[in-house]
């Protein structure tokens, strides 16, 4: 899909909870079934900085949506995505479907790159909430007999700002508030 048209109606907007990427589209992904609406592309992340989403990934307001390859190789043209922590996501029956982990975008070589604005949440299934069996044979009756599919993503990338007001079901987590605020320790200067 490539492009950032969403095939919705008039008034309809794309901001999906945590729970709702897990469930209604990363299990479906993961499964090989079809994703209702259908509107999230797959995109190969870590070649592109996130500045260069745009007319790649599902933009819905200042936030990029896309399904990718689980990868330890976050490396982009000109920085990398530091993993800061992992937080598990609920169903509404308060069973965990999935986790998700919060990275930040720091330009420059690891491990002392600068610190961005960049957020991205990438989402995978917990153990156990893919098919995996029937993921393997439907991929083998589909032609795709070497492709694991329980490896798949579902990232939200988005900048965020001083005054960004985020109302619209992507607000930070307590954990993203907790690792956005440990960076701020390292600011503040104890008296002697």
């Amino acid at each position: 899909m490539g492009d950032n048209n969403v095939n919705l109606p008039p008034g309809f907007r794309f901001y999906p909870t945590d729970e709702e990427l897990v469930v209604h589209f990363l299990q479906r992904k993961a499964a090989l079934l079809p994703c209702h609406p259908d509107v999230i592309p797959d995109l190969e992340l870590y070649p592109y900085d996130p500045w260069e989403l745009e007319g790649k990934a599902l933009s819905e307001g200042n936030k990029w949506y896309f399904f990718s390859r689980k990868t330890p190789d976050r490396i982009t043209g000109n920085g990398y995505w530091k993993p800061m922590g992992d937080e598990p996501v609920f169903a509404s029956s308060s069973k965990r479907v999935g986790m998700k982990q919060l990275l930040m975008y720091y330009l420059g070589e690891a491990p002392g790159g600068t610190r961005t604005n960049w957020i991205m949440h990438e989402y995978r299934l917990s153990n156990g909430t893919n098919s995996g069996s029937s993921s393997s044979r439907s991929s083998k009756r589909k032609g795709h007999p070497n492709v694991d599919y329980s490896k798949w993503v579902v990232c939200r990338v988005y900048e965020h700002g001083d005054g960004d007001n985020d109302d619209n079901g992507a607000e930070l987590s307590c954990l993203d508030e907790v690792f956005l605020s440990l960076d701020d320790l390292d600011e503040i200067s104890t008296p002697n």
